[in-house]
């Protein structure tokens, strides 16, 4: 059973507290300079870095008539309007939490994933404000839907609260991504 989210950590990012004592302090990566995002707090929106690199963090919601889940992935330019993060923004990865009752996990993204999938702006291309996420226990009934579950899931890390997390698959996919 996992123990209270660290003090440092209040409950807005409870998810990201369970995901630090299950997996990263497990497989010995440390995480540093949070920095929270008041203006997406509705999605624990913060930066951080994790075994040095930098990451935006989020958590999903699940919305009421759409299967998957929804997050939003913006920032503010210098006149104030909101635009998607780009390819120049400097972080590597992209975390995203995903719960559903007792399911829970993180999605993992690199940056040049994301820019790959038109997700992230490249000089070419404008990205996405806001996705929609398709955890393994979502049953997608569209098949452009089920096309996006399909890439996403590679990049899925389930968590389990009870301890029994796989911290081999943990490890295998972090150190893929980070390295």
């Amino acid at each position: 059973m996992a123990k209270a989210p660290s003090p440092s950590l209040d409950n807005t990012f409870k998810d990201l507290a369970i995901a630090i004592e299950l997996v990263y302090d497990n497989i010995g990566l440390a995480l540093a300079a949070l920095k929270a995002d008041a203006e997406s707090a509705e999605y624990a929106a913060c930066t951080f870095t994790l075994g040095g690199k930098p990451v935006l963090y989020r958590s999903s919601k699940i919305t009421p008539k759409k299967i998957g889940q929804f997050v939003t992935l913006w920032k503010r330019n210098s006149k104030g309007i909101t635009e998607p993060f780009s390819s120049s923004d400097p972080f590597d990865f992209i975390i995203i939490s995903a719960r559903s009752g007792s399911n829970f996990g993180q999605f993992i993204f690199p940056k040049s994933v994301l820019l790959e999938k038109g997700i992230v702006s490249s000089a070419t291309r404008e990205g996405k404000r806001g996705i929609r996420v398709y955890p393994p226990w979502d049953k997608p009934t569209s098949r452009q839907a089920e096309k996006t579950q399909q890439w996403q899931v590679f990049y899925f890390l389930e968590i389990k609260e009870d301890g029994t997390t796989d911290l081999e698959r943990a490890s295998e996919l972090i150190t893929l991504l980070i390295v």
